[in-house]
């Protein structure tokens, strides 16, 4: 596969409502790297919240950095050392890198590395370019029968993936999600391949309850400015009980306080969406009942088990894909992320110059 040395096509974000589309050297692999040709790259909403705040909690946008890290590549170039793949290899990237020496890489936990590198988080550049380079350990082959489409998505399955392995879902679980947006919906497709017996999934928004409804999800639609007490009553009744298993996808204090109180007795609730830094809630309502609470954050050793899930049929993540747009279009891309028209899901960017819309 040949390289074209004069486009290396960039999104760079300089700033709040800054995104500009800049040529930038095409980067050298170093000895345990891969230089990929990038294909498809998905808009998430952190993206989205970077482009339109400038920040996301402590991670602040102070210099241009390259937007983008939801993604597909096929491999160009191997460094010296890479043995695990070779030019043409279609892979999804997992976006963060950890030192592999704290202590945090060396149990496992290597998402919690205070040195890790991850796309698209300030000051690290991101993936949304015509060419990267990033770790080969890190790249994952992808088998025949998924395509470099299902390869991007397997950024925000696998954080559906790690929410469900944090809240020991398993078969015959009752589970509630709240929050219908992307990584409600991949945690609900997690959930059914763990073997959950009954999924309810309440949001405000018409269409995406519908999208998923056809996932195989009970729906509850909450009405703007609804008693948090009547939203319980109404999964209750709808459920048959209580759910064992709840996922707060919005990080909204509103659904927090919900999830702390529906929960049942000595259940689990994952708290997957990132919201204010401080909230007021009932723990007390959580705490006489045993109901653990517990954080998640991104993913670790979760990328293959999400490639085994789409490879084996389990699940598919092609219904959550509704827009795509050529890398020249990034622009009206990301606008079409922050107004919702049309009602996206998943935004697709194809970086690949080569690409032609099916």
């Amino acid at each position: 596969m040949s390289v074209n040395a004069n486009d290396n096509l960039s999104a760079v974000l300089y700033g709040i409502n800054d995104l500009r589309l800049e040529q930038r050297p095409i980067p050298v692999p170093k000895d345990d790297q891969v230089l990929l040709q990038m294909e498809v790259v998905g808009i998430c909403g952190s993206d989205v919240h970077y482009l339109v705040n400038g920040r996301i909690g402590p991670f602040v946008v102070t210099q241009p950095m390259v937007i983008g890290h939801e993604a597909s590549g096929t491999v160009v170039k191997v460094g010296k050392n890479v043995t695990n793949l070779v030019p043409g290899d279609k892979v999804a990237i997992e976006p963060g890198v950890p030192c592999r020496l704290c202590n945090f890489c060396k149990s496992g936990d290597y998402h919690l590395c205070p040195d890790i590198f991850f796309c698209a988080t300030p000051p690290d550049d991101g993936n949304l370019s015509r060419y990267y380079v990033h770790a080969a350990d890190f790249c994952y082959k992808l088998p025949p029968n998924m395509d470099l489409e299902d390869g991007a998505l397997m950024e925000p399955l696998s954080v559906g993936v790690h929410a469900t392995k944090r809240g020991k879902v398993r078969v015959g679980d009752v589970v509630l999600i709240l929050g219908a947006g992307p990584i409600g919906l991949v945690t609900l497709l997690s959930c059914k391949a763990m073997g959950a017996s009954k999924i309810i999934v309440a949001d405000m928004i018409e269409t995406k309850l519908a999208t998923a409804k056809e996932l195989g999800a009970l729906t509850l639609k909450i009405q703007p400015g609804q008693n948090e007490d009547e939203i319980i009553e109404n999964i209750k009744k709808i459920l048959g009980g209580d759910p064992n298993k709840t996922f707060d996808c919005t990080g909204a204090e509103q659904c927090v306080r919900i999830a702390c109180k529906v929960t049942k007795s000595k259940g689990i609730v994952v708290l997957v969406g990132m919201g204010k830094m401080e909230q007021t809630l009932p723990l007390a309502s959580a705490i006489i009942r045993e109901v653990d609470i517990r954080g998640t954050f991104r993913y670790n050793n979760d990328y293959q088990t999400a490639i085994d899930m789409v490879a084996s049929g389990k699940i598919s993540v092609k219904p959550l894909i509704t827009h795509h747009f050529k890398m020249e279009d990034t622009l009206k891309a990301f606008n079409t992320a922050k107004t919702q028209e049309g009602n996206p899901i998943k935004i697709l960017i194809h970086a690949n110059p080569n690409w032609t819309p099916s």
